[in-house]
């Protein structure tokens, strides 16, 4: 039966629950197809679990289960289990959008799920999760029981393992834009021409955190989109949000929002300007500024120049606040470490 065997030593981290295999650390791997799944040995011949590997890759494995279990069975049960768990802590009257399934974090790698109300958004980005697309939809059809799911796959990490991008329906009719729920505040989710999968679920609790703080403050959101933070700041009272982006299209889905919302449009204003001339050129006279700007470091050896722009972004910001002004900043570069960008604010 084909294995992959690991090099002596190199099983630490596997055992500790790490989900990568880089092919440095493996002795063998079999002559595959990208996106087999084999079971993984330890150079002692300890049985540590099964992952997909693409032979190409310098990330090499990346694992399913870490115990005998039937691979496909883990899969499905990882589904199960991740659906289950945003079902009892997320969603709810209040929210019914969410990131049902998040990859690594739900022990399947390469796959991602965002629910919009009852409408699914599916990215697979591993050759290895190709080849579970069947597994996948059926648990998706069966269990979650969407009015519609669309496929959004077109991350680098996809198109480095040769896979071909994909954005179209698979199941029922997907409509151009839905209505969606997040702690109360309704929000228009543009799928067909959204970016990533239509809306930043990630940033729900720091949107939350923001409406709390936001009471009889003026508020800046920089790189606002279609006005995620502006709209929590505005539910929360603030009593002016200045909202600048550099897509129109984007701006103009919050007055759509505000009277969505019953909120007064008198408190809000869009500028479409790119983000980084408008906070070299205006004063910054706010109570609280939210810089959430796109990656700066799409890959590993960006990062330097990406954390000079997040410095430069940041240091602009800074040396125009007033004294005691919050500043709610962001960074969604995977390839930045957390480390790495707080002693950047610190030197801004």
């Amino acid at each position: 039966m084909n294995k992959a065997i690991l090099k002596p030593g190199r099983e630490a981290s596997l055992k500790n629950g790490h989900p990568w295999i880089f092919s440095g650390a493996l002795r063998s791997l079999p002559s595959i197809e990208p996106g087999e799944i084999l079971p993984v040995e330890s150079a002692r011949g300890d049985h540590l679990g099964y992952a997909y590997f693409h032979p190409k890759q310098s990330l090499a494995g990346r694992m399913l289960t870490f115990d005998a279990r039937d691979p496909l069975d883990a899969v499905v049960q990882s589904l199960r289990r991740a659906v289950e768990f945003r079902r009892t802590t997320i969603l709810s009257e209040i929210t019914n959008a969410c990131r049902l399934v998040n990859a690594e974090a739900d022990n399947l790698p390469g796959l991602i799920v965002d629910q919009y109300a009852d409408v699914l958004v599916l990215q697979i980005g591993t050759w290895g999760m190709e080849r579970l697309r069947p597994t996948i939809l059926k648990f998706l059809a069966d269990e979650v029981r969407p009015r519609a799911i669309l496929e959004i796959s077109q991350s680098g990490s996809r198109l480095s393992e040769g896979l071909q991008p994909v954005r179209e329906p698979l199941l029922g009719e997907v409509p151009e834009e839905i209505e969606c729920l997040e702690e109360g505040v309704r929000f228009i989710v543009p799928l067909e021409k959204g970016q990533k999968t239509g809306f930043f679920l990630d940033q729900r609790e720091n949107r939350a955190q923001l409406r709390r703080l936001s009471r009889g403050k003026r508020v800046l959101n920089c790189f606002s989109y279609t006005g995620g933070f502006s709209l929590h700041a505005l539910a929360g009272g603030a009593k002016e949000v200045v909202s600048v982006d550099v897509s129109q299209p984007a701006l103009d889905f919050i007055p759509r929002q505000l009277a969505l919302n019953g909120l007064d449009q008198n408190f809000s204003r869009a500028v479409c300007e790119d983000a980084f001339r408008f906070l070299e050129e205006q004063s910054l006279e706010y109570e609280i500024v939210v810089l959430d700007p796109p990656a700066f470091a799409k890959k590993k050896k960006d990062l330097p120049n990406a954390i000079n722009g997040y410095r430069n972004l940041n240091r602009t910001a800074l040396a125009k606040m007033p004294q005691n002004t919050l500043l709610l900043t962001c960074s969604c570069s995977y390839f930045v470490p957390r480390e790495s960008f707080e002693l950047m604010l610190k030197q801004a």
